[in-house]
């Protein structure tokens, strides 16, 4: 029996119901993962369902390994373990099985998004494609956007019509598909989409999975797309239980394909469908989650619930209203130290923005005060350069791809050129073999590069026989490759600490998989890393975390920042276009970043003239949104110099006074070349122009020179 004694009311329902459909409205800090984690447990130990018989879905390895672990330590032991899987490992899962009845082998090649941009950068190469004028990123996002879409080559080449663009982009897209299958290769939009495919089309194949399964759990639901909702509708069936849990108001991907009427729509496609609203938050003060409420209640389509929480303060959130850009990262900056030198730790931070664009002036900040940060969601490891090299040599060993082949034939350097590699690609092409078949069978090379060719060759057909051997362990044959193939000598060679220690984690990385699964094979290591994109790496320092809001859904803060909250940045300015639909979306993305914070929560703006969207800024408007008794508003307003000078209004104290105006009041000497000055941050420094009430002031390194304006508070001539 389950100890249900530290679970609330709506909690202990969501996990003990019996209804066959039920949708879990879980709000922000609801503790939806102990409610989804203890649901399974509870139907193994109290309903005594046979754990292999439930299926548990979620979006990142992260999420599925946290609550496998959860399970497990709830449960005695039980034999067998339920199936906690991502959507796309599901999905090798079954092809890996049943991919043969549509003419496909087992062994088919997991394309990952390096491996995608080879094939693009391929077939540029092939039509003389100008990668300035159609970037790879947009073609691949293309090629995506028309697979979910359901439009293959035929379509896309019609719907491409006279547009010169999207022929080019069309062309590409028949050239991609049909490298994919030559190599049988599925990228992972194809994993769900053939999975999907399978089903429709092999009653058989789609009884035997709905069979095996009695329960499906879904995590995240608010963020599917439509082919993902088609997969877990035949997975469902008529008979399985479905289980849905998700927040409508953290529906924040959009982008990628999610949609909200999935989860809002739950009760109308499966009748007689049950919702448990867990509006008790755990994790936010009031003031952050009544503020965050009184916000997202602007939004039409949601499902309507108050949230509420135990944690009392006094403490309201804070809005700061900064006259330029500049001034509004200094404050941050200088706020986070100040906490800090109160005892907070650097990692109690975070500070959240709309785009990666906007951290360049918070860094600099963050440098200026000396204050350790990282930029978080970075290159993912499993996509660095360097481990990115050495898996493609364990594909070597394992299926000899072409992607991987491309990739390290000539890394390091075995002077092998373009024009090389050119002819055997194109021998490949008109003689049906991979390029690594070409190598070992064809006679097309002479002299040196002959040479160098069969000893490769040699190398590798090594490699391929020890794969095979019982005996010598993934970690093993790993090192081996490493050595053999002179790759860790490049390294150790160029001096390239950071990139070795990459390796060495890597090679750790194989170890533990080795020891956790011992009788498993190369093959299932490579499929497991191809999945794994979002391995978790814990930053031991003290550091600042900065990242986009995005990047910070599934985390909380002690303390967080949300900076240039502006109309047209955000909200951005395309949202703002789509009119309520795509203002809804922001609001729910705002929602999001602000119920990141435990106890404080700091929401900043900038005023200025801004050169992206070529017009004054102005505060957003999802500011005026919030309850005004849960928030402090602090701050400056900018003076305004008609025409040049952009004021920056706090929207109840509208600025009309001209910048002259606003200095003969303030009482605020005009400074003029040569003064010394003493800055509040930046120390002392000498003016060395001053124009239109703007001083350009010299000051010692690491500031160099900084424009401000003449009446700032901040700054003083010296000996004043």
């Amino acid at each position: 029996m389950i100890d249900l004694s530290i679970l609330n009311e709506n909690q202990k329902e969501a996990v003990l119901s019996d209804d066959q459909y039920l949708r879990i409205i879980a709000g922000a800090g609801s503790g939806k993962t102990r409610v989804l984690t203890m649901r399974i447990a509870h139907l193994i130990e109290d309903e005594d369902i046979r754990p292999y018989k439930i299926l548990a879905i979620t979006f990142t390895n992260k999420a599925a390994n946290e609550m496998k672990e959860r399970v497990l330590n709830m449960l005695e032991e039980t034999g067998s373990s339920p199936w906690i899987s991502t959507i796309h490992s599901l999905c090798v899962r079954i092809l890996r099985q049943d991919i043969e009845v549509m003419g496909w082998p087992k062994n088919f090649t997991i394309m990952d998004a390096d491996d995608q941009k080879s094939v693009v950068k391929e077939a540029y190469k092939e039509f003389d494609i100008d990668s300035q004028k159609f970037s790879y990123a947009s073609t691949i996002s293309y090629i995506s956007n028309n697979k979910t879409a359901g439009i293959n080559v035929e379509k896309a080449y019609e719907l491409a019509g006279s547009y010169r663009e999207d022929q080019v982009r069309a062309k590409v897209y028949e050239y991609y598909v049909n490298r994919q299958k030559s190599m049988f290769a599925l990228d992972f939009d194809d994993l769900i989409i053939t999975t999907v495919s399978l089903f429709a089309k092999y009653k058989d194949v789609l009884e035997k999975w709905q069979n095996r399964f009695e329960y499906i759990l879904v995590d995240e639901f608010q963020d599917i797309d439509s082919v993902q909702y088609k997969l877990i509708r035949y997975l469902a069936g008529d008979y399985n239980s479905l289980y849905v849990v998700g927040d409508p108001d953290q529906t924040i991907y959009t982008w990628r394909g999610a949609d909200v009427n999935i989860i809002m729509d739950f009760v109308k496609d499966f009748k007689g469908a049950k919702t448990i609203i867990l509006n008790e938050n755990y994790r936010s003060t009031d003031a952050i989650l009544n503020g965050a409420n009184s916000l997202i209640q602007n939004n039409r389509n949601r499902v309507k619930k108050d949230l509420f929480t135990q944690k009392k303060s006094d403490e309201k959130i804070v809005h700061y209203a900064a006259s330029g850009d500049e001034y509004q990262a200094s404050w941050i900056a200088a706020k986070i130290k100040e906490l800090h030198q109160k005892g907070q730790s650097y990692n109690d931070f975070a500070i959240l923005y709309r785009s990666n664009y906007l951290s360049r002036s918070l860094e600099k900040a963050m440098l200026d005060e000396r204050i350790p940060y990282v930029i978080y969601g970075g290159i993912r490891f499993y996509e660095r350069q360097e481990v990115k090299d050495a898996l493609c040599y364990m594909r070597m060993a394992a299926n000899s791809d072409d992607l991987a082949l491309q990739r390290i034939l000539n890394t390091p350097r075995r002077g092998i050129g373009n024009k090389t590699m050119d002819l055997i690609s194109k021998t490949a092409r008109e003689t049906g073999q991979t390029m690594y078949e070409v190598l070992k069978n064809e006679d097309i090379f002479s002299g040196r590069t002959k040479n160098t060719i069969n000893a490769f060759v040699s190398m590798v057909e090594n490699w391929k026989q020890r794969a095979l051997d019982p005996a010598v362990s993934i970690k093993e044959l790993f090192e081996d490759i490493l050595k053999e193939s002179g790759y860790l000598a490049m390294l150790e060679e160029n001096k390239e600490n950071e990139r070795i220690e990459n390796i060495k984690e890597l090679v750790d990385d194989a170890r533990e998989f080795s020891e956790t699964y011992p009788d498993s094979t190369l093959d299932e290591y490579l499929q497991l890393v191809s999945l794994y994109g979002d391995r978790d790496e814990v930053l031991s320092s003290d550091f600042v975390r900065l990242m986009t809001v995005h990047a910070a859904k599934g985390l909380e803060f002690d303390t967080v920042f949300v900076s240039d909250m502006n109309d047209g940045i955000f909200p951005n300015e395309r949202a703002m276009s789509e009119g309520y639909r795509g203002v809804e979306e922001e609001r729910r993305l705002a929602y999001v970043a602000f119920t990141r914070a435990r106890n404080k929560l700091y929401i900043t703006e900038a005023g200025g003239f801004s050169y992206l969207l070529q017009k004054g800024r102005v505060p957003s408007r999802f500011i005026k949104e919030i309850d005004k008794d849960t928030i402090e508003h602090v701050g400056v307003s900018a003076p305004k110099q008609e025409d040049t000078v952009f004021s920056h209004v706090l929207f109840d104290t509208p600025q009309k006074e001209t910048f002259t105006q606003k200095l003969e009041k303030s009482n605020v000497k005009s400074f003029k070349k040569g003064d010394q000055v003493v800055h509040a941050k930046f120390g002392e420094g000498v003016v060395i122009k001053c124009a239109n009430g703007v001083a350009e002031i010299a000051f010692p390194y690491p500031y160099g020179v900084k424009k401000i304006i003449s009446g700032h508070p901040s700054l003083k001539k010296k000996g004043e």
